[in-house]
């Protein structure tokens, strides 16, 4: 996913909580969903991270020379202006771009 393009605040954003459960019937559950989507994102995001970053890493050992690449400091700057990514989730929640399931829902079901 396109993070770069995503729709969320880039500020704390106070929600309704009756909101967040409409979906699920439940507040709790709708937070876990939401805290494993903000894991995912933030996992996808680090290893984008250091994917770039490591293009700029020196294969020399010394510790005394401190060399800074204006590149680098772009992209960290970049990342470092990107909304968290609980407020991503929570965004992709409300719009109701997240899939999810309930195994126990589900097997509950079958019998």
């Amino acid at each position: 996913m396109d993070y770069k393009k995503s729709t969320a605040p880039n500020d704390t954003v106070t929600r309704d909580v009756m909101n967040l459960c409409n979906e699920t019937g439940n507040i709790y559950e709708s937070v876990v969903i939401i805290g494993k989507r903000a894991n995912q994102i933030s996992a996808d995001i680090k290893q984008e991270l250091s994917k770039k970053l490591s293009e700029f890493a020196s294969t020399q050992d010394n510790l005394d020379e401190v060399f800074e690449n204006r590149e680098q400091i772009e992209i960290s700057r970049f990342y470092e202006k990107l909304p968290k990514a609980t407020l991503m989730a929570t965004q992709e929640f409300i719009d109701g771009k997240i899939y999810y399931r309930n195994p126990s829902k589900e097997s509950s079901l079958l019998d």
